[in-house]
């Protein structure tokens, strides 16, 4: 090999994708690559040009200009260009110029398509140029881990068995032990679910009260039992199991009866270890118990980073530990000062309404009160409910909410008319701390409680966020406050000075410019999805984003918070602090380059937002 060919092959190799080719195949690439001196002002493409030429940048830099004439680009050293006409049939869309003296290499177009085809890692590189999505390249490495993602139906194996209600016991222990199975379940004329007989059941309700076995099966089966949809996923009908001690739990698909699921099926075909955590919560009769379940939380977080799960799946299983934990210490602080005197739902907000925790942070909480609620008679037992909860999830390592916006503040605590009150003067009247609160209050979810007073609240309030075009323009404005950190040219903005220098804080100016985007989409198409990624979901089957748009802003959620959270599960393994600031150097250039894509969706959907609102220059 020349001096001359090697110096081209270690060039490459320094650089992504390259450097993500086998050595012997860089080497034949290196060969291949045409030596091309370019000065400065030369056209190098320009829209409608035949291209059959993929470009890297060996020294100098070029810019790409859309037919516009607006700046989209300047690759520099070690950058390709000319990737999206080659992916686009082979034609230019945009013109590029040299605007400094440049050494440039140059592969062909079908040496190109070669390398794409053979090698998926390379290929997945380009998913950001048009050619795909960030998503496919977030598929290079992923791994799945089942529980997070898979649902009950899929570890349904066998047709449900079933019986009437006309049948006695021992009729119901014969077809039970002709079928192998340890529970009935019992249907009507119609195939509707109407009760379950399980072996516990023939235990205690028959043999152990002496029953005869010709007593209708009606009389011990457990009727309208607890059920889940086919479409549940398999972690949270654990987590039901689990908080009520059932073993059997009937499987609906489309109202019919499709099967039944048991704990022993999920424990022999899934990794259990967050389910035991949640099965420890449930059955802790002390916060001591509770603390010492919680204080796992970042060593089950790096496990799962380490499997490959993805984001959506760790915060949904982080945030199902939080809410488990919350209900637990009402039912402990229940049995101690008493049941409630008047009906109560107890919400939570912030990230764990989102399901998207994925650390144990400060808690934001509220409550809304029946309007029977009388202060003088009922407000002491509230208050001391609300402040033991508070305090047991402080103690697990949930902190008081600076802002103090939990059910413990006499405000956030307030019977149903009040809180609607609320939320129409914050909708009605906007101003800066109305907006802030509505951040807040406008990502709840039940945790606890009669679901119809959260239902009554979350019905008005959407309806009026959906007809008020004008709030929808204030809460654009504030959801734009937030910027991804790249600069004009697609360079990656650092943080300068003080203790977080030369990074980037990608929870404020890289996930929470996303989560606020979809929230603004929910509230102008009446939705009630909380999550950020199904509001985005939710957000293009109403047609108040673009397909395209949803898809990459889930993209670039997905890839960003991957990116976060493989820093916090590096600093959890070194025994420090997780925490939201990510320097470039610690990225690969495959990262850095997903990441700059990212940010660049973020900032032409804020851009998109800021137009469709009318909100001036962004």
């Amino acid at each position: 090999m020349s001096a001359e060919i090697q110096e081209v092959r270690d060039f490459l190799a320094a650089h992504h994708p390259f450097d993500l080719l086998p050595a012997e195949v860089l080497g034949d690439v290196a060969r291949s690559v045409q030596i091309t001196y370019a000065r400065r002002g030369t056209v190098l493409m320009k829209p409608g040009d035949k291209v059959d030429t993929l470009y890297v940048v060996r020294t100098g830099a070029v810019e790409t200009r859309d037919p516009d004439g607006h700046l989209l680009a300047r690759p520099c050293e070690g950058e390709c260009f000319g990737v999206r006409a080659l992916l686009r049939g082979g034609v230019a869309v945009n013109r590029i110029e040299v605007i400094e003296d440049s050494l440039l290499y140059s592969l062909s177009a079908v040496l190109f398509q070669q390398l794409r085809q053979d090698y998926s890692s390379f290929s997945y590189f380009f998913a950001a140029f048009d050619g795909g999505r960030i998503g496919d390249a977030m598929k290079v490495n992923a791994k799945d881990v089942d529980f997070l993602t898979k649902q009950v139906s899929e570890l349904l194996t066998r047709e449900p068995v079933t019986c009437t209600p006309d049948i006695d016991v021992r009729q119901a222990a014969q077809h039970m032990r002709d079928k192998r199975v340890s529970c009935l379940l019992i249907t009507d004329d119609q195939g509707s679910l109407s009760g379950i007989l399980t072996d516990r059941d023939l235990r205690g309700r028959v043999v152990a009260e002496g029953l005869d076995y010709t007593t209708p099966v009606t009389r011990v089966m457990t009727p309208n039992p607890r059920c889940v949809q086919a479409e549940t996923l398999v972690f949270d009908a654990m987590l039901l199991m689990s908080r009520h001690n059932i073993h059997h739990l009937p499987v609906l698909k489309d109202g019919a009866v499709a099967g039944c699921l048991t704990t022993s099926t999920v424990v022999d075909s899934q990794s259990a270890s967050p389910l035991y955590m949640a099965k420890k919560v449930h059955g802790a009769t002390e916060v001591a118990q509770l603390k010492a379940v919680i204080s796992q939380v970042p060593s089950l977080v790096e496990g799962l980073a380490s499997q490959g799960a993805n984001t959506h799946g760790i915060g949904h299983v982080v945030s199902a530990l939080t809410d488990a934990v919350a209900v637990r210490l009402i039912h402990l602080a229940e049995a101690k000062f008493g049941p409630a005197p008047v009906p109560y739902a107890w919400l939570a907000a912030g990230s764990q309404a989102r399901q998207e925790q994925t650390a144990v942070s400060d808690q934001d909480n509220c409550v809304i009160l029946h309007d029977s609620y009388d202060p003088v008679a009922h407000g002491p037992y509230f208050k001391q409910v609300m402040q033991f909860v508070s305090d047991g999830l402080n103690e697990c390592g949930y902190v008081y909410c600076p802002g103090e916006m939990m059910a413990t503040t006499d405000k956030w605590r307030q019977p149903l008319a009040v809180w609607h009150d609320y939320f129409r003067r914050w909708i009605e009247e906007p101003d800066p701390k109305a907006l802030m609160l509505s951040s807040i209050f406008f990502d709840l979810r039940l945790i606890h409680g009669d679901a119809s007073l959260f239902d009554d609240l979350l019905g008005n309030v959407l309806e009026k966020c959906r007809k008020n075009r004008i709030f929808q323009a204030y809460m654009a404005t504030n959801a734009l406050t937030h910027r991804p950190p790249i600069g004009f040219f697609r360079n990656l903005v650092l943080i300068s000075g003080g203790d977080h220098d030369h990074t980037m804080d990608l929870k404020h100016n890289g996930i929470v410019p996303i989560v606020d985007l979809a929230r603004v989409y929910a509230l102008a198409g009446g939705i009630k999805a909380v999550n950020t990624f199904e509001r985005l979901e939710a957000a293009r089957e109403a047609k108040v984003l673009s397909t395209d748009g949803a898809d990459d802003l889930r993209d670039a959620l997905e890839f960003i918070s991957m990116i976060r959270l493989r820093h916090q599960a590096g600093r959890i393994r070194e025994g420090l602090a997780a925490d939201n600031y990510v320097s470039p150097d610690e990225l690969s250039s495959f990262d850095r380059s997903h990441l700059k894509a990212a940010f660049a969706v973020v900032k032409t959907l804020q851009a998109a937002l800021a137009s469709a609102y009318q909100l001036g220059r962004f």
